[in-house]
């Protein structure tokens, strides 16, 4: 993966890097015997996380559900050691892919993705063209609540979901449709024409899942929305790709073959501004979020040279790109990052000290004898095999470390984010047989999650009980962070009065509804097997 000419240079850099490197604490492999692509993964308030994508395996391997059609569906909510919680599978008799999750506020989750399956199975709704955006409701032990299918004629695909302020959602995607016909009976079609081949395609939806608004932006070629996210002033933050130039709702020339594209909205959906940002040839936007400052951290790849927005030529393929925007989208600063051949970056979250956790994947530049700087054996990988990247840095792009998980065969990271304990969870797909890193394989593709332990920060101690959200409305989460067998959770008034009690079963989270009760301070109360506790709860 190093050549000769730059090995020396190249370990004066892995020298900063390795002292600062992460031991891995555990990895797990979760699939059946066929293939699973996982493609998002979010922390939990219990310390665990959960992982979304979709399955093909059948009822095998540590799969507990049986395929319902093509590609499902599929969800797996671990704890904190990678152990199983829950897992379910949604799916009609087509393709099903699971793209985006996020937790709401009533500590269940809100599942985004693309699906072309009609009425069957757990598809309440025909598809309305080629594949639409496909949006479950679950609560927090995964049960479904609600599902919407969203779409127009051609082909609609979903890639980001949020839930926003007013406790509705907002859907980020593509669309290649034109606007449906009979909008007064088909409510979740498109109301608006293509602007070119593909466009982004917003979606509100209300709390209950019923259409809010939409919006279509684009310009005459291809504009494919990969991040939406609500921003502090209550509008949005889109990020895509573009190879349009000024057309339709773009402003501003494409420089290269396709650039980043951001797209500021208000409320309402009505662009403030737009940004484009790339080199004279390719570049690629993955993800963009608003920072703790009111700016942006944006991130992708780029093979371009050091033109027009872009600073720093690529060095050798595509490397990863990030750059830093104030709340106007100018540049504050920018960085490239490079591992091997090609270097796809996926993932971005700021950590609350202003760092940033990158995540993503490099492909290996040739085959090589492995080679050892500072005691570690250098990646003997084949050419073109794919391995996981974590790189963490500071507030103004430098590197602090950076990392390289994989096997002998190929790995994709989707995303690399802290734990509540403070560890790092670096979660993909991996196509690899047991070697290097990874210690299991469960079929030809699985589910690949390794836990990094960070050996600079102390662990902090758990609070038995706690409850999320506090101060509630309608929900709160009674979160217990100790393991047991049985128990019970019961609420109790200011006076002592025991106003409901439930039984457990070893839940780490218990949903505890509490908008009969009128506002004030309750009590619940924990009592297990092992230990107890109590967390107090404001009801406004």
């Amino acid at each position: 993966m190093i050549k000769k000419s730059s090995f020396f240079g190249f370990a004066l850099i892995l020298a900063s890097s390795f002292s600062y490197a992460q031991d891995i604490l555990w990895e797990k492999s979760y699939g059946g015997k066929h293939a699973e692509f996982l493609y998002d993964a979010i922390p939990t308030p219990d310390y665990g996380f959960i992982l979304a994508g979709s399955s093909i395996s059948g009822k095998n391997g540590n799969k507990e559900d049986n395929n319902k059609g093509d590609l499902d569906y599929w969800l797996w909510k671990m704890d904190e050691k990678g152990n199983l919680d829950w897992q379910k599978s949604f799916g009609g008799n087509q393709v099903d892919l699971l793209q985006s999750i996020a937790i709401t506020s009533d500590g269940g989750f809100i599942l985004g993705g693309s699906s072309s399956s009609n009425k069957s199975i757990d598809k309440q709704d025909d598809c309305k063209g080629q594949e639409d955006f496909w949006v479950i409701k679950l609560n927090a032990k995964g049960q479904e609540l609600w599902q919407k299918t969203i779409g127009g004629s051609g082909m609609e695909k979903l890639l980001s979901i949020a839930q926003t302020k007013d406790g509705g959602y907002i859907l980020g995607g593509t669309s290649s449709s034109n606007t449906s016909p009979d909008l007064e009976k088909n409510p979740f079609g498109k109301s608006e024409d293509s602007r070119g081949n593909l466009d982004f395609w917003i979606v509100k939806l209300k709390a209950d899942g019923s259409m809010q608004w939409q919006k279509t932006i684009g310009g005459q070629y291809i504009d494919e929305l990969k991040s939406i996210s609500q921003t502090k002033d209550g509008g949005y933050i889109l990020g895509g790709y573009s190879n349009s130039p000024v057309s339709g709702d773009k402003t501003e020339a494409n420089f290269g073959l396709g650039d980043y594209w951001i797209v500021k909205l208000d409320e309402t959906g009505t662009i403030e501004w737009q940004r484009t940002l790339g080199g004279d040839k390719d570049d690629n936007l993955f993800t963009l979020s608003q920072t703790k400052d009111g700016g942006f951290i944006v991130g992708g790849n780029s093979n371009s040279g050091a033109t027009n927005s872009k600073s720093k030529s690529s060095q050798n393929g595509s490397d990863f790109w990030v750059l830093k925007l104030d709340e106007k989208g100018a540049i504050d600063w920018q960085e490239t990052y490079n591992y091997g051949k090609i270097d796809v970056l996926t993932s971005i979250v700021e950590n609350k000290d202003g760092s940033y956790l990158i995540g993503g994947y490099a492909q290996s530049e040739a085959k090589a004898n492995a080679q050892k700087v500072l005691g570690k054996s250098l990646s003997s990988d084949k050419e073109g095999i794919n391995d996981y990247i974590a790189l963490k840095i500071n507030a103004k792009g430098e590197e602090i470390w950076s990392q390289t998980v994989g096997s002998k065969g190929d790995e994709v990271l989707k995303k690399l984010l802290e734990t509540r304990d403070g560890g790092y969870l670096l979660a993909g797909t991996s196509k690899g047989s047991a070697s290097r890193d990874k210690k299991s394989a469960k079929g030809g593709s699985d589910f690949w999650v390794v836990k990094l332990r960070d050996k600079e920060k102390e662990e902090e101690l758990k609070i038995k009980v706690e409850a999320m959200p506090n101060p509630a409305i309608s929900f709160t989460n009674i979160i217990v962070n100790f393991e047991y067998e049985t128990g019970t959770a019961t609420v109790y008034d200011l006076n002592g009065r025991s106003l409901q009690t439930q039984t457990l079963q070893g839940d780490r989270t218990i949903p505890i509804e509490v908008s009969h009760l009128p506002q004030g301070i309750y009590l619940v109360e924990i009592k297990t097997n092992t230990e107890k506790g109590s967390v107090k709860v404001i009801k406004k």
